[in-house]
């Protein structure tokens, strides 16, 4: 039995910023210093990264508000404020994809689904998202209700988790899996390193999946490719402990993204496959999914694995559209190469996901890229369609 994602939608903010843009107003913070205007124009000049998405309209040019005062200054709001601006975002990002999802085509709806997984690390609050997503898309109210929280930009991977177990514990079991995330909700002007990399990578994001083991009622419904859950594994690295972590402060959270992480996944990425791709030669994977949590990981991970320039192009794309959304990165990611695969080959393409957080946490997924119930009925067709000619002519 496969349990398979449907579809993957995603959302963002209304509000774009531009990597040149919001680079000048960091370096031009007060009290910052020639080595922090230096240290905000390299980590946000290499970033990878063109345009990111914010719920923090104060960001928009000439913007001001309770994060960006008129002339430009970056402000220290409190948490509470910042979750409170959380508590309204996220809830409305978090129902948009979910309607995506529901809504495009995939044949299943807001009245098949059993499950909803909610992840995220940049919030809280209670009755949470899953419970807006139950009330805000018409779901059953006896739908069970899951969150994974706190988890950092690995988080997806849990959640994938929980639902193929679900989906093999209840075949009949659909499950959404949503995931969104606030990053710039805990931006902050600093002369500090890794608060400075941490300020030119983060972006804000949300993207739902549907998953299930089971076909629609309709043979001519669904997506035109979906992708199996094949297998997970989780590794810690025995190093890198403190260079990824996320705790809360009285100005917000506060991110330790320290610049040794890609030295850190760089010598031990290889070793973190193995329990995953057992038996399975990585050259013998057509696609990856590499969470984009930054140029220098992507550029790590290409070279130390020999991808190639178009393998590791849908994590490229994302990171250089919208920057690093945390848990939510990931699913973008796979959404794009779902798409890529709109007519895969019939016996399917692997796919190998893989995305860091905090501990330093290495998730890892093999999945298999397929043709979905509408590709396989329209293969049938042209089979049967050609089958026609042949036995005409013969005739």
């Amino acid at each position: 039995m496969a349990v398979s994602v449907r579809t993957i939608r995603t959302a963002v903010p209304a509000t774009v910023i531009r990597q040149q843009q919001v680079r000048d107003l960091f370096a031009a913070q007060p009290g910052l210093g020639r080595l922090g205007e230096r240290l905000v124009a390299t980590s946000f000049d290499a970033s990878g990264i063109d345009t990111r998405h914010t719920v923090v309209s104060d960001f928009e040019e000439g913007g001001h508000g309770a994060f960006i005062d008129a002339e430009r200054t970056l402000l220290t709001p409190g948490t509470a404020a910042r979750n409170g601006l959380y508590t309204v975002e996220a809830a409305e990002l978090a129902v948009r994809a979910a309607r995506e999802a529901l809504d495009d085509g995939s044949g299943f709806g807001a009245a098949d689904v059993t499950h909803v997984i909610t992840v995220s690390c940049t919030g809280f609050f209670s009755p949470g998202p899953d419970y807006v997503l139950v009330r805000r898309l018409g779901l059953d109210p006896g739908v069970q209700r899951f969150h994974v929280g706190f988890m950092g930009c690995y988080a997806a991977f849990p959640a994938l988790k929980m639902a193929k177990a679900f989906c093999e514990a209840d075949p009949s079991a659909v499950v959404l899996v949503v995931s969104v995330e606030l990053c710039t909700l805990h931006v902050r002007s600093s002369s500090d390193p890794d608060q400075i990399v941490a300020s030119s990578v983060f972006a804000d994001g949300a993207a739902a999946a549907l998953v299930t083991a089971r076909e629609p009622a309709d043979a001519a419904a669904g997506p035109r490719a979906v992708l199996d859950l094949d297998s997970f594994s989780t590794t810690l690295t025995p190093v890198g402990e403190d260079a990824m972590a996320w705790t809360i402060g009285d100005h917000g959270f506060e991110m330790v993204l320290s610049s040794y992480v890609p030295k850190i996944i760089d010598e031990h990425i290889t070793g973190a496959l193995q329990p995953l791709l057992a038996g399975t030669s990585s050259t013998a994977v057509e696609r990856w999914a590499v969470h984009p949590g930054g140029r220098s990981i992507l550029d790590r991970v290409q070279t130390k694995l020999g991808l190639s320039d178009e393998q590791l192009a849908p994590s490229r794309d994302v990171l250089r559209r919208y920057g690093n959304m945390s848990s939510a990165t990931i699913l973008f990611v796979l959404e794009r190469i779902l798409a890529d695969a709109a007519a895969p080959v019939a016996g399917g393409e692997r796919v190998c996901a893989m995305a860091f957080g905090p501990g330093l946490t290495v998730e890892t997924g093999l999945f298999t890229a397929r043709p979905g119930s509408a590709a396989r009925l329209a293969a049938g067709d042209e089979a049967g369609h050609e089958a026609g000619l042949a036995v005409g002519e013969a005739a």
